[in-house]
């Protein structure tokens, strides 16, 4: 099956998304470094069954990123008071994205698989183990999670993102839905 870029994006109009990118994924930059900052630099490490140590090893992502021919990568900016503020806006996000992944596999393209724009946080209280996750069909890794390199890879599309002093400035958040 050929990839339709007109029906997807009617699809994303559909659902209320304008601001996204096409990228080829050879472009994804995937990073070990991305998964040391998780491992040594986030207090979800290892508490969510979609988050490292719960994910492909680094080399397992950079081919499983090969497999896909398209991808696209959807921007949400937000400003909260606290980090904690965005997980509540982000499961949101990731449930409506979840319901375009589902429509765009159904429209034909078997390998549809979506990328969070943050860690899981479907459930309240995360088994933090995959086997025993509760919603193993909704769950999904982040970005980040799958070692991606979210800054060198949304830059050159022309996104807005930089590391942020403190949660007074706008947040840029990126999903990345790998279509085939």
């Amino acid at each position: 099956m050929s990839i339709e870029i007109n029906k997807l994006e009617e699809l994303f109009r559909q659902h209320g998304y304008s601001d996204y990118k096409w990228i080829d994924p050879k472009n994804i930059v995937v990073s070990q470094w991305v998964r040391m900052k998780c491992q040594f630099g986030c207090d979800e490490y290892g508490q969510t069954a979609t988050c490292p140590p719960n994910v492909p090893s680094i080399p397992e992502c950079e081919v499983f990123f090969r497999d896909y021919f398209l991808a696209s990568v959807f921007h949400f900016s937000m400003q909260v008071e606290k980090p904690e503020d965005r997980h509540d806006w982000t499961k949101e996000l990731n449930l409506k994205l979840l319901e375009l992944e589902r429509e765009v596999f159904i429209s034909g393209y078997r390998k549809a698989f979506l990328l969070f724009l943050d860690s899981c946080g479907l459930c309240a209280d995360c088994t933090g183990v995959k086997e025993t996750c509760k919603q193993p069909f909704l769950a999904r890794p982040s970005p980040e999670g799958m070692g991606v390199d979210v800054f060198a890879t949304v830059r050159p599309l022309g996104f807005p993102i930089e590391v942020l002093a403190d949660y007074t400035k706008t947040m840029n958040r990126y999903a990345f839905l790998m279509i085939d």
